[in-house]
């Protein structure tokens, strides 16, 4: 023979099981008392007549104490264990009681029109503005907030991060031409001049570096001379190609119209037309930008700037006081000021979160009533009697309550009314 589930009970449930017990000794106490008095008249009756009427009012209140005490007790069990027809009705349905309530919840609370109601008369956005606008609830949800990207960012293996990475922009930005936008790019540079600062800065670079380094030029030069040459030679050659090189930038810096600027011009445009139009050329470029991003120094460099930036972003969210916890505390104050303030604003945040509500409502309700139906199912049929016999089983002591007293008054007034007949006749 298997024992009853012993339910665990909460602090509250607990509670409840003390008042039950206290109501149910009420209610048979008081069909004891019926008994009692019912006795003592049914045995005196015919030494004071008047107590017949005594008689029949306990006889009805026993009569309604028990009709009510059974109707109750067939709710959650059978009977003094007696397996009556249509008793044990909670346990026996608890499946369907399951999926009655769930379509209850369905048809009565997860509905578009009950959800709109509800979320007009709240005012979401008012009460969540004059909420976040207060600076240290605009800091709990920035705290909180903090926690929750913590605990995503230190689930999210570096690896895994960095092939979405690698493979995002290898969709996105490897994989495209370049070519051909950095032609049209060189194109525009050249045809409205943009070019020039460059060259004229590179130039003075040039003639700074010749004039601090004369000996470095020197050097430069005379190393790729033979070895035969005689070293007055060299010398002469040194100086006369650094005074030549000197002379040649200061020639090409003064002049905006120098020879070298127009053939640099030419090139440029040149290069802008193969990048455009030159598969050869296109394919070069793209070739050797491919060999430059896929290179594993390229990778390393990559890995070791996500992990930086992670790691800098997990300090400024652990630092209440860092500049981000500062900026994102006061983006959520000016949002909730917004929110309180002004009206249009809010009457449009309502509406939107109005929309995706009772989208989600009309969409998934009966995915959302189903959890209640499926949750019952998986209940023991025992522990869901007990459960819910703690939560009404108290108030329908009160039926058994009122059952005696209405009984007991039923069976006076009957008894009356047939007195009353009996003389008449």
């Amino acid at each position: 023979m298997t024992s009853s589930p012993t339910l665990e009970l909460t602090a509250a449930d607990a509670d409840r099981a003390r008042a039950l017990r206290s109501m149910k000794r009420l209610a048979t106490g008081l069909l004891l008392v019926m008994a009692v008095i019912f006795a003592v008249a049914f045995a005196l009756e015919g030494r004071y007549p008047w107590l017949a009427y005594v008689r029949a009012a306990a006889e009805g209140g026993m009569v309604g104490a028990l009709a009510d005490w059974f109707a109750v007790t067939a709710l959650f069990r059978h009977p003094l264990g007696i397996p009556i027809p249509h008793t044990a009705i909670i346990p026996k349905r608890k499946d369907e009681i399951g999926v009655s309530l769930g379509e209850f919840v369905e048809t009565n609370f997860l509905s578009e029109e009950v959800v709109r109601q509800k979320l007009a008369s709240v005012s979401v956005s008012e009460k969540l503005g004059g909420w976040l606008s207060e600076p240290a609830n605009a800091e709990r949800v920035t705290a909180e907030g903090s926690i929750a990207v913590r605990g995503l960012l230190e689930t999210l293996s570096d690896d895994d991060v960095r092939e979405v990475i690698e493979a995002l922009a290898s969709k996105h930005l490897i994989d495209p031409q370049w070519a051909p936008n950095i032609g049209r790019w060189v194109e525009h540079i050249v045809g409205v001049g943009a070019h020039h600062d460059a060259v004229d800065l590179l130039l003075d670079r040039t003639g700074e570096w010749l004039s601090t380094n004369p000996k470095a030029f020197e050097r430069l030069v005379s190393s790729r001379l033979p070895t035969w040459v005689p070293s007055f030679v060299d010398r002469l050659v040194d100086d006369k190609l650094y005074r030549e090189a000197v002379s040649f930038v200061q020639a090409v810096r003064a002049d905006p119209d120098h020879q070298l600027r127009h053939a640099l011009d030419g090139y440029l445009g040149e290069l802008a037309e193969q990048l455009q139009h030159d598969d050869a050329t296109i394919t070069r470029f793209e070739n050797a930008k491919h060999e430059v991003i896929d290179s594993p120094r390229v990778r390393e460099v990559a890995g070791k700037t996500w992990a930086a930036a992670k790691n800098a972003f997990l300090e400024a969210l652990d630092a209440p006081d860092s500049d981000l916890r500062v900026r994102i505390a006061g983006t959520i104050a000016d949002f909730g000021r917004r929110l309180s303030t002004d009206r249009a604003f809010s009457t449009r945040v309502d509406t939107r979160v109005a929309d995706a509500l009772s989208y989600v409502v009309t969409r998934y309700r009966h995915d959302i009533a189903s959890i209640i139906t499926e949750t019952v199912e998986r209940w023991d049929a025992r522990e869901t009697t007990q459960k819910i016999e703690l939560l009404v089983g108290r108030d329908l002591q009160f039926i058994r309550l009122n059952g005696t007293i209405v009984g007991a008054l039923a069976g006076l007034a009957i008894f009356t009314v047939a007195q009353a007949v009996l003389r008449a006749f």
